[in-house]
């Protein structure tokens, strides 16, 4: 069983930049494709980038293609996500989680699993 611990979120004024990571407990943490999803309140879980086990497939939403960039190193099991030129409407939890099954690049919320508590990440205008 995978866990998954995120960190690295606070708040910054627009334009600014975070980087996210996501720590995972496990043997088997290399082998996993991992999103990113947020959840900003009073909507639902969106996606916001994916990565395949060995960092060569990525996959964005169109609102943040761009401008974030998703990674990962193996051999510390942690997967990264970059946040540049942040905007207001990028306020939101930010979770990470497993690929669990279907197609990596859909995004689809269902499709991962093992999620982790979230992180804030606060955007000011």
């Amino acid at each position: 069983q995978v866990q998954l611990v995120e960190s690295g979120g606070g708040l910054v004024q627009a334009g600014g930049s975070l980087r996210l990571s996501c720590a995972a407990s496990g043997r088997t943490f290399s082998s996993h494709n991992m999103g990113w999803f947020r959840q900003a309140p009073g909507k639902e879980r969106e996606f916001v980038a994916a990565i395949s086990w060995n960092g060569g497939s990525t996959y964005y939403a169109d609102s943040v293609k761009g401008r974030f960039t998703i990674s990962r190193t193996n051999a510390k099991n942690t997967v990264y996500l970059q946040m540049n030129s942040l905007k207001p409407e990028d306020t939101a939890v930010y979770y990470c989680a497993r690929h669990l099954e279907g197609q990596l690049g859909a995004g689809i919320t269902r499709d991962f699993g093992s999620w982790g508590q979230g992180t804030q990440v606060t955007v000011s205008s």
